[in-house]
């Protein structure tokens, strides 16, 4: 165990309360869970709460949930950070220390070279509002004239998984992502196009979460990425560290203008 998890956090006895964290599904249930109830419970043992790992089906059941305010904490996209820090109002703690971009994929064996050859082609997409992985490369495409038909098949895993296969000629995903992927898998896989970077995903809790709870989850996130011990949790995901967040540092989002879950909003009661 790491030293500084060590630390006590208060004389009282009382047992610690339990947050929900809901984590986006750009890879399959077991397989985040496997990578993230590890820091999670690194977290709330120093924060003084039982965070309990969550997730969804897939991205628009999980958009769902974040707009009725499921998750006391969540890990969002930058885009889902923009539409649900007004409604229901959560709010950043901290993010990665990056930028995200999107990667467009092919087969590594494929003979496209030039993503105009993808002109009038059917693309794999993980969802319409996935942010680096669909909105942004589809905008990319379409500023470069490229017409294509998005196919939405839930998840990064599956984009890589059925351009891997051929059932497409390309798909979206992160860099994150791509290379989360084993060895074997990400052999199969050739990047074609990199977006422009931006934000990338919020750790934000909901309005309900006391302002001391946020602050001792945010101190508990920094310590840990500070930590040289700690740090092998994190490396598990491919994030390079934390950065304490304010709701700012997504205006390079917001400017986008991107409107995709208007709607969504208006029907949550």
């Amino acid at each position: 165990m790491l030293a500084w998890l060590m630390v006590p956090l208060a004389a009282s006895a009382a047992p610690p309360a339990e947050l929900s964290f809901g984590i986006v599904p750009q890879q399959s249930a077991s397989k985040l869970a496997r990578v993230w109830v590890p820091l999670l419970e690194a977290i709330g043992e120093q924060a003084g709460v039982r965070l309990r790992f969550q997730t969804a089906t897939d991205i628009p059941t999980f958009e769902r949930r974040l707009a009725q305010g499921e998750y006391d904490l969540a890990y969002m996209n930058p885009y889902h950070y923009t539409v649900f820090a007004r409604d229901p109002g959560y709010r950043a703690l901290v993010h990665a220390d990056t930028r995200l971009r999107g990667v467009l994929v092919v087969r590594a064996d494929s003979p496209l070279r030039d993503v105009h050859e993808l002109q009038d082609a059917t693309l794999a997409f993980p969802a319409p509002a996935a942010f680096a992985a669909s909105v942004l490369i589809r905008a990319e495409l379409a500023q470069l004239g490229i017409a294509f038909t998005p196919r939405y098949v839930a998840s990064h895993d599956s984009v890589y998984r059925t351009v891997s296969v051929g059932l497409y000629p390309a798909g979206g995903g992160v860099v994150r992502t791509l290379e989360a992927l084993t060895p074997a898998r990400r052999a199969e896989l050739r990047v074609v196009m990199t977006t422009q970077g931006y934000t990338p995903h919020a750790f934000a809790a909901h309005p309900r979460v006391e302002q001391a709870m946020r602050e001792r989850v945010t101190e508990a996130m920094l310590g840990l990425a500070a930590d040289p011990g700690g740090r092998a949790l994190i490396d598990v995901l491919g994030i390079p560290g934390f950065v304490r967040a304010t709701d700012a540092d997504w205006d390079d989002v917001r400017a986008l203008g991107i409107d995709l879950l208007d709607d969504l909003q208006r029907e949550t009661p």
